[in-house]
């Protein structure tokens, strides 16, 4: 044991020499980690490539990993179809809206919460953190949204009662804890200035990372919701782009004479599955495109109040 724990503490050049044991493990690892992103990545790549082959690549199961057939048929009928760019536009509207909506509202209440002079603070607290445990229920949610408030069929409904998330305050207060100095509040108190002057010229400047990671996961669970529509939004032209995709994957409600001139290369059914794959990889574009611009923040806004002081 003496002599394994010389070898493996043995340095050259500023690296560990690895023991037989070592490299098994370390080549045991990388064929699980590999195989585990290979399952997640090729349903992934499958539908994108199965997106851009033609029907008959398709129907026939010759779409393995790259595209059969190169076509572009499908996304040509999906940007002619009226209900998805209708929900398209919604689901953009209702994410920018209930995004800004719920980074104001998440804020203030996470400053509030960070403060050790608020009054209030353990009441205020115990009843966010009460949220994350016992909810109302569908038919109580149901009553207050269609006959109190009438929001039924308005953006309202999708937006409001999803505003304010417990765990992003409770992220957000332990960011404004640990990661700003409480020097920089007294000083400013000493200055005279007011708390709301503290939130806007000390706390959000020095917030960027959590910012952008809340904006991130308001915005993607926004934009993946279909529950709320499904329950309060009876009208087509303000259903958002989840709930027409469900209705095309679950309940085949595509109508499929937008595809007529099409007929000719293939059948009504084959079709049909090609726009599956091209409405997946449509409706997923917007927050690939924007991830790459928060990723940087994710280890960050992870991170907060792991390590206290």
């Amino acid at each position: 044991m003496a002599e394994l724990k010389q070898k493996r503490l043995q340095r050259r050049e500023g690296h560990v020499y690895e023991t037989r044991e070592d490299r098994v493990f370390n080549v045991i690892v990388v064929a699980i980690l590999a195989f585990s992103i290979l399952i997640v990545a090729y349903p992934l790549i499958y539908v994108v490539s199965a997106s851009f082959s033609s029907t008959e690549a398709v129907m026939a199961g010759r779409v393995w990993l790259l595209p059969v057939d190169l076509s572009l048929k499908a996304y040509e009928t999906v940007f002619k179809y009226d209900e998805i760019m209708t929900g398209y536009k919604n689901a953009l509207i209702y994410t920018v809206t209930g995004t800004a909506v719920s980074l104001v509202i998440t804020t203030l209440c996470a400053f509030c919460l960070s403060r050790k002079d608020f009054f209030g603070r353990k009441v205020v607290g115990f009843m966010v953190l009460f949220t994350m445990i016992f909810n109302a229920g569908l038919v109580p949610n149901y009553l207050l949204v269609n006959n109190t408030l009438k929001w039924s069929n308005t953006i309202w409904a999708l937006i409001i009662p999803n505003c304010m998330n417990a765990w992003y305050v409770i992220l957000m207060r332990s960011y404004f804890e640990n990661s700003i100095p409480g020097e920089l509040f007294e000083a400013s108190d000493i200055d005279g200035c007011s708390v709301y002057r503290q939130l806007t010229s000390i706390a959000l400047p020095l917030s960027g990372p959590i910012i952008a990671v809340i904006a991130l996961y308001s915005a993607v669970g926004i934009w993946n919701s279909y529950y709320d529509a499904l329950v309060y939004i009876r009208k087509k032209e303000l259903y958002p782009l989840q709930l027409v995709l469900r209705n095309i994957l679950i309940l085949n409600s595509m109508d499929m004479s937008v595809t007529a001139d099409l007929r000719d290369m293939a059948s009504r059914q084959g079709m049909s599955h090609l726009l599956k794959y091209a409405v997946i990889v449509v409706s997923s574009l917007p927050l690939l495109i924007m991830y790459p611009f928060v990723q940087k923040y994710f280890v960050k806004g992870i991170m907060v109040g792991s390590v206290k002081g």
